[in-house]
């Protein structure tokens, strides 16, 4: 496919000045019809000229321009369109810090389209050869200790105003920060300009700031809309890197298929027997901690010590493994060493390392565990047996996975339309929309030869059929069995062909054109895949992008911080809980991050006496951001690693270069929003509490005062608190809850155990007798209660297995104070028939029994509305998105009428908006 040369021009610009974050995309600079020239060299030599050296200190000069020479003598502007600051009205007061921020100049919009906001862009102006990252000097210590980079952003963001230069004489900087999301800077070095390499930087210069792109063009062509334009455009660079990431996901497992042969079949053995989904498992949160490391390499967070980077870094191994590809094509598949070397990189990012005046700090968190989490087991990633705890001074031998693999990986995360991909650029919900796509999967082996067929709608996932199964289906109903297990339509010819295959040879023939890119080929037996389940595969994978959760986000918190009163202390913030219900990706969660860290942080200033001591890899937003994630939020998904993926966003969004991960784990749960029981229904073994007294409440109320007061430690913790004994607490508190747990999901299976209504009082009183009967005996280890697990191992097996979840009991410092303050989220859209065919048969049974007055047709985000709305404290808010079946027949009636009718008020709607992605 033949390339953009303007595309690739500006890339070879933006290659060279390496933008932190998102200012201009070369796809949107090539959309708003901003083409580079190749002949600027009447510009270079007045910018030659215009130069003057000027001293900086006392023994360096530096040469530069004053503002005046850039903008009207170098860019073409009039000396009129630098308005002064001071004039515009334009400031951010800082109260807290006794302290007015305000441009230097701002240029005006001639004609705008909102008269509130007449400014395009703000000009701060600073000293000659003042680097904007240092910290700017105060005139008294109360003011803001920031850099001036952070102080003009501040400025930016609150004037409403996104776009700013920051003038220091040796050079110009364009700062874009739109207010509720992440800045981006690109940086213009006038000396460099000068050289005849730096033409391209130049001619860029110039592009976007002269007079032409300032004032003369079009609406849509002037740096306003390309800047906002550059945003959106981000989104198709998601979207294909969504893809390859799980092209990725593929090719370890084909990797560590090879190692498991090479292996004479032991490698994976007791995982393929009783494990099986660990092996997904495992291979995903290995690409999960590559794209940690890439985030975090890239924005310069794991510092830059001579060993990491050489010995351990990604992209140092990236660029050998490049040459070594150059170099040795043909036995890169025969060549090992790079999967030791990642598996090293884990562990030291895992546990840290001190040698000498070089030190790491550990990082801890289940991400980079060598063992997997509590529940999962991921030694094989090491070559490990099953079951057998690690050793810190032990010597394993790795799986012999190729360096041709870890190449074909990497490359796949690094590399998009032949260019380094810049993962600085990205901002979390970004990254977390690429990884939502390797989301749903099941790990599987093949049981005769099979071919991925691929998916119908954008984002789905490509199933593997076969062919064996398929040939054995008669012949006229085969185009219906494709449609049933994999759907895909098959018509016309291809549909008679397949009706007329009497071999497999026959069936791949007439089915080719339907194969999938990313499995191409026939597939033999005994083949490693990962299939898609029913939900991933019909409805796809789609994020929550900034556009939606911020303005959600906010109108919903804004009636729970106004009830804290006009200046709240950080304590009375931190003390608010907020959850989304169905988190995915954590997309919600981060931005919640955001919005109450910044509330945190004005908060800390107007009551300086309970600021904190900032710790030295932190500053004040980001220690209020750990505190926030730490104590504030809350989130529940079904799909375990939706969770893992969530906790990686908020780790990317709260990560200090010496700190452990931010502890989450005990706020960020699997399960199913949906299903779950109150303390009142598990005390009285029954989903309806009319029906039953409480007999299990002793044991109910001791185990929960355990749990609230181990909790209570964790949420109490400062912020030097170890990982391990965060951890232990919340092991604690697991194993002081395990029991009642165990109870209430055994209600839960008395309910989904029959296909009938009227079956459902035997099933439950019998398990009541069995319940009883174990706790009279004193609640120990017996047979009884082994039996009991099982039943409830049972409910939860399968792809339509039920995870129960009782808020009330996971939750208590939530719900025991009334109940949470806030949810956000995008919860899941599901028809009646799509409940059907993704969940347990009695699932809608159970929604129509603990939801009253809701009907077997409404759409699932009712549900969560309901869920939501009963577990709000009074006064408590919540914002959903929800299509616009909510204000619609049974769904209405199901949610919104019900909850409108019993103290629900509707105090903001948007009742049409567009999905800003490839979402219908």
């Amino acid at each position: 496919m033949s390339k953009d040369p303007q595309i690739e021009l500006h890339k070879q610009w933006l290659g060279y000045l390496q933008p932190q974050g998102l200012v201009v995309a070369p796809a949107a600079l090539v959309d708003c019809q901003a083409y580079l020239s190749q002949n600027v060299v009447v510009e270079q030599q007045r910018l030659q000229s215009l130069l003057v050296t000027k001293p900086v200190t006392a023994t360096e000069s530096k040469p530069g321009l004053t503002l005046t020479q850039l903008c009207v003598d170098l860019l073409g502007w009039e000396r009129a369109d630098l308005i002064d600051g001071a004039a515009t009205g334009i400031e951010s007061v800082l109260a807290e810090y006794h302290e007015t921020l305000r441009p230097d100049f701002a240029v005006r919009d001639e004609d705008p389209q909102d008269p509130a906001r007449p400014w395009v862009l703000l000009i701060r102006d600073l000293p000659h050869g003042t680097d904007p990252d240092q910290d700017a000097d105060l005139e008294h210590d109360r003011q803001w200790r920031a850099t001036h980079q952070a102080r003009f952003e501040r400025l930016l963001r609150e004037s409403q105003v996104p776009a700013g230069l920051l003038h220091f004489g040796t050079g110009v900087r364009l700062v874009y920060a739109p207010k509720g999301e992440s800045s981006g800077t690109l940086t213009f070095p006038f000396a460099a300009m000068t050289e005849v390499s730096g033409r391209p930087i130049l001619a860029a210069l110039v592009l976007l700031l002269g007079r032409e792109r300032m004032f003369a063009y079009g609406r849509a062509e002037r740096l306003p809309a390309l800047l906002e334009k550059s945003r959106k455009f981000q989104n198709q660079v998601s979207t294909e890197l969504a893809e390859q990431v799980l092209k990725a996901l593929h090719e370890l497992l084909r990797g560590f298929q090879s190692a498991h042969a090479h292996s004479g079949e032991l490698l994976l053995k007791d995982w393929l027997r009783a494990h099986p989904d660990d092996i997904y498992g495992g291979l995903l949160t290995v690409i999960l901690r590559l794209i940690f490391l890439l985030y975090a390499e890239d924005r310069g967070l794991l510092g830059n010590d001579e060993a990491w980077q050489s010995g351990y870094s990604v992209l140092s191994l990236f660029e050998r493994l490049r040459s070594d590809a150059d170099r040795f094509p043909d036995t890169m598949e025969n060549r090992h060493g790079a999967w030791a070397q990642l598996l090293a990189t884990f562990r030291l990012v895992f546990d840290g390392c001190k040698h000498g005046a070089r030190q790491l700090p550990p990082r801890h968190g289940y991400l980079f565990h060598p063992d997997g989490s509590e529940t999962t087991n991921y030694q094989f990633l090491e070559g490990r047996p099953f079951g057998v705890a690690r050793q810190i001074d032990e010597v394993v031998t790795p799986p012999r996975v190729s360096d041709k693999v870890v190449w074909e990986v990497l490359q796949n995360l690094m590399v998009l339309d032949g260019e380094r991909i810049s993962y600085r650029t990205l901002n979390v919900e970004q990254i977390g929309s690429v990884y939502e796509t390797m989301m749903g999967f099941r790990f599987e082996v093949t049981k005769g030869p099979s071919l991925a067929i691929k998916p119908q709608k954008a984002h789905g996932a490509a199933t593997v059929v076969n062919l064996l199964e398929l040939l054995d289906v008669p012949n006229g109903k085969r185009a219906a069995w494709l449609k049933e297990h994999a759907d895909c339509k098959v018509t016309g010819a291809a549909e008679d062909g397949l009706k007329a295959a009497a071999t497999v040879e026959d069936l791949a023939a007439w089915l080719a054109k339907k194969v999938s890119k990313l499995l191409p080929g026939m597939l033999p037996a005994g083949s490693f895949v990962l299939q898609p389940s029913d939900a991933r595969r019909k409805s796809g994978s789609h994020y929550t992008p900034p556009q939606l959760t911020r303005p959600i986000v906010e109108t919903t918190l804004r009636p729970v911080l106004e009830q804290l009163g006009e200046k709240p202390t950080a304590e009375a913030v931190l003390e608010l809980k907020v959850c989304d219900p169905a988190m995915g990706s954590g997309a919600f969660l981060v931005e919640a991050c955001r919005q109450l860290g910044a509330v945190v942080v004005k908060s800390w200033a107007s009551h300086p006496a309970s600021k904190p001591v900032i710790p030295p890899d932190e500053d004040e937003l980001l220690l209020a951001k750990r505190l926030v994630a730490t104590r504030c939020l809350y989130g529940v998904d079904k799909n375990p690693f939706a969770v893992a993926l969530a906790k990686l966003s908020l780790w990317l969004e709260t990560f200090a270069k010496e700190h452990a991960f931010t502890f989450v784990d005990h706020s960020l749960r699997c399960g199913d929003s949906l299903v779950g029981l109150s303390k009142a229904q598990i005390a009285a073994f029954h989903w309806d509490v009319t029906q039953r007294g409480a007999f299990v409440e002793t044991v109910l109320k001791k185990k929960l005062k355990e749990v609230e007061a181990l909790r209570a430690k964790i949420l109490g913790a400062d912020e030097g608190t170890k990982e391990g004994v965060l951890r232990r607490w919340l092991r604690e508190a697991d194993e002081a809850l395990s029991d009642v747990r165990l109870i209430g999901d055994l209600v839960v299976t008395a309910f989904f155990g029959v296909a009938h209504d009227w079956m459902r009082p035997g099933r439950r009183a019998e398990l009541a007798e069995r319940v009883d009967a174990w706790l009279r005996s004193g609640g120990e280890l017996t047979k009884e209660k082994e039996d009991l697990r099982r039943e409830v191992a049972e409910l939860r097996a399968g792809a339509r297995g039920v995870q129960p979840f009782h808020w009330e009991i996971e939750f208590p410092e939530a719900l025991g104070g009334g109940g949470f303050d806030a949810f956000v989220g995008n919860p899941p859209f599901a028809g009646k028939n799509s409940i059907l065919g993704s969940n347990h048969d009695q699932y809608v049974d159970w929604l129509k029994t603990v939801h009253v007055e809701s009907h077997g047709n409404s759409d699932l985000v009712a549900h969560f509305f309901r869920r939501a709305f009963g577990l709000l404290r009074d006064g408590g808010t919540f914002g959903l998105i929800a299509t616009n079946t909510i204000a619609q027949g049974d769904t209405r009636a199901s949610g919104l009428r019900w909850i409108c009718k019993n103290g629900g008020v509707i105090y903001g709607a948007n009742r049409r908006t567009k999905w800003p992605g490839l979402a219908a």
